[in-house]
């Protein structure tokens, strides 16, 4: 199993970004986290997850460890391949998509190309013990996820995708209540 690379940047593809690791050049399918860590680095180091198909092996690869434990309990979840794994840990950090799973929250996964209804629900069904015991939520994170949850809920209700709702609540001070959160959220895309 490859699990780390440390190399030099090459180059970039539509498939993701190309590592030179002692003359070597690996293809790795990266998260924009990891690929953002790789601009302008001399030295670039890279989580990974070798993922071995009959007709192929591929290379993930991940910011730091945190993201590529997440990208592995996706893949145990039924109908959950390595590409819309990829798409689920690169959409959000990892420790809010831990958080989303714990509080039972299918939205933010259903915001997801490619994550439908019951697929949302069928990640938090099958990983909210496993994370759950894992990592669990401190009581003061739950209440400000719940706080999110409400500012994000009320800018779907106002005709936004449940996405541009994530976006826009991304920059804004989680500390403040739900009402100032949506308030600044609609000043900020006027």
């Amino acid at each position: 199993m490859i699990s780390r690379l440390r190399g030099k940047l090459v180059g970039r593809t539509p498939e993701g970004l190309i590592l030179d690791v002692n003359g070597v050049g690996y293809l790795v399918a990266a998260t924009p986290t990891a690929a953002r860590a790789s601009e302008g680095a001399a030295e670039v180091v890279v989580e990974t997850y070798l993922h071995v198909r009959e007709d192929a092996l591929q290379l993930f690869g991940f910011a730091d460890a945190g993201e590529r434990q997440l990208f592995v309990h996706l893949l145990s979840v039924a109908g959950i391949g390595p590409k819309v794994a990829l798409a689920i840990v690169s959409g959000s950090p990892a420790n809010d998509l831990r958080r989303a799973i714990v509080l039972q929250d299918t939205a933010r996964f259903q915001a997801i190309p490619g994550v439908g209804k019951k697929t949302a629900e069928r990640i938090v069904l099958e990983l909210k013990e496993k994370l759950g015991a894992e990592d669990p939520v401190p009581i003061s994170s739950a209440a400000g996820t719940s706080v999110h949850m409400t500012a994000r809920d009320a800018l779907v209700e106002l005709g936004w995708s449940v996405l541009e709702a994530e976006q826009a609540l991304a920059p804004i001070d989680p500390g403040l209540p739900a009402e100032e959160r949506v308030r600044l959220a609609l000043r900020q895309a006027a």
